[in-house]
């Protein structure tokens, strides 16, 4: 497997800075062992006017073999032969991909701490790999590439052979790319993602965390790449359970890309700071400190976060060790992803882990795995659900899982005057059912407190105006002894 890397430059910014940006001496031949062979780096020209690098991968089939791919099926001689001789020594693959991000890694990342400036600017490039398969011919390498920046795409078909131009072309094609408009970082990121996408073929166990290699290689470009599906379907060796996760997210990355917004900001159903922009402390963050302070208060080791969304709350529980049990529940499977992301569920301490769990479930429905436990959280939930649905959500947490203490936040619509981007008669979120003044919150929380035996406190939480009062409203509701003294003696009758 060959590519080859080159740039023009002149005296005063000679092209022999590419040495600098791969972080290999033009002047030395290096070579790396990679999991299939060995990777050789070296310079056929190296001069101010002209520079090309080199990258040739010598692959080991026995070895290829050993480490379990490309196992025969079916026992058949000719796939077990197939195992030994085939195209990967010659052919450009996801095992030159691989051994691009190992050799090259800290280019693909854009750094060069000798010429910074040089790393972040466009190059002049041509880039040309003699070899490579392309499932989908010529016209899927210029579909592609195309979208990417290059000047020039050129996908020449190889013939079968040669001398006989009857037989037709080859699956595989010479691929040439130039342009001046990339930086070298962004023309290796795009390699190490398309090369085995053309090949459509990966010769190495496909992991969740390749999710995360593509998004980072894939970052400025995929999210809005008019072939993305493709992409990260074959990328992905499609597995389903991936793809959509990438696509999920690549979507998320381009909805805010469009609206110049972070990511996180983009997600609305999960998002609890679209009503916070304004405010130099964040009014998300004034929640979660003020439900903290509340739990601590009523001793709570065990707490349930109903509606958990993206798990911020679930976060900063995790960071205080008196809370021993954290189960985050929210309806939305996509939320919940979130969530496990958010906090890297998959790359946590044992102990860390054996803490917290994220669980589906709707707060409309009563569930038994929620009884038993401390304390239960409903930030910023209840305006989201339809009014008449509201019983069935009280009974559910008041009257089936019946914690010693419930925290419920919700908006105060008496407040919504002072945010200067709300205009007049609107909720803060486009999925805010309704919006409570102090006193309508007030009578449903007593109300409620009243049928399930609780008694109610109220709080505020955010700057207090005099005029209109907090932004947030907070109840907290602690069990009575005496109802459950009731409650017991009836169970037992």
């Amino acid at each position: 497997m060959f590519l080859t890397i080159s740039t023009t430059g002149t005296p005063e910014r000679p092209a022999t800075d590419l040495g600098f940006l791969l972080h290999k001496h033009p002047e030395r031949a290096q070579a790396f062992s990679t999991s299939h062979g060995t990777a050789h780096v070296l310079y056929p020209e190296a001069t101010a006017e002209h520079c090309t690098a080199a990258l040739l991968l010598e692959v080991d089939p026995v070895a290829l073999v050993r480490r379990g791919q490309g196992k025969g099926r079916g026992g058949a001689p000719d796939a077990a032969l197939a195992q030994y001789v085939n195209d990967r020594p010659y052919a450009a693959s996801s095992l030159l991909a691989v051994a691009l991000a190992q050799v090259f890694k800290t280019a693909l990342h854009g750094v060069c701490r000798a010429l910074p400036e040089r790393a972040a600017e466009p190059l002049p490039l041509r880039i040309e790999v003699p070899v490579l398969p392309a499932r989908g011919g010529a016209e899927l390498v210029r579909d592609l590439f195309g979208p990417l920046g290059w000047a020039t795409v050129e996908a020449e078909p190889v013939a079968l052979d040669a001398e006989f131009p009857e037989w037709g072309d080859s699956r595989y094609v010479r691929l040439v790319l130039e342009g001046d408009g990339l930086r070298l970082a962004d023309a290796l990121n795009q390699l190490y993602v398309l090369l085995p996408v053309l090949d459509d073929a990966k010769h190495y166990w496909v992991a969740p965390d390749e999710v995360d290699k593509l998004l980072r290689a894939g970052e400025g470009w995929l999210a809005t790449h008019p072939r993305r599906e493709l992409i990260t379907t074959r990328y992905l060796s499609r597995r389903r359970s991936l793809a959509r996760e990438a696509s999920e997210r690549l979507e998320l990355v381009r909805l805010a890309e469009v609206d110049g917004l972070d990511v996180d900001d983009v997600d609305n159903a999960v998002d609890e700071t679209s009503d916070t922009e304004e405010r130099p402390v964040p009014l998300a963050e004034r929640r979660r400190t003020a439900i903290l302070a509340a739990l601590r208060s009523a001793g709570a080791a065990r707490v349930l976060d109903l509606g958990c969304g993206q798990g911020q709350l679930v976060q900063a529980l995790l960071k205080d060790v008196r809370f021993t049990e954290i189960v985050g529940v929210d309806v939305s499977v996509r939320a919940l992803t979130v969530a496990a992301r958010r906090m890297r569920l998959d790359r946590m301490g044992e102990r860390q882990a054996a803490r917290v769990s994220l669980t589906q479930g709707s707060l409309a429905y009563t569930d038994k795995r929620l009884t038993g436990y401390d304390a239960a959280v409903l930030s910023e939930v209840i305006e989201h659900l339809d009014l008449p649905r509201l019983p069935a959500l009280e009974f559910a947490v008041f009257g089936s899982a019946r914690p010693r203490t419930v925290i419920v936040t919700t908006p105060n619509v008496e407040y919504n005057v002072r945010w200067e981007s709300l205009p007049a008669g609107h909720v803060r979120h486009g999925d805010h059912r309704f919006e409570w003044t102090r006193a309508e919150f007030r009578e449903w929380a007593e109300g409620v407190a009243g049928r399930y035996g609780y008694g109610a406190a109220f709080a505020p939480v955010g700057p207090e105006d005099p005029e209109v009062g907090a932004p947030t409203q907070m109840a907290v509701f602690t069990r009575t002894g005496a109802d459950d003294d009731e409650r017991e003696k009836g169970d037992r009758a």
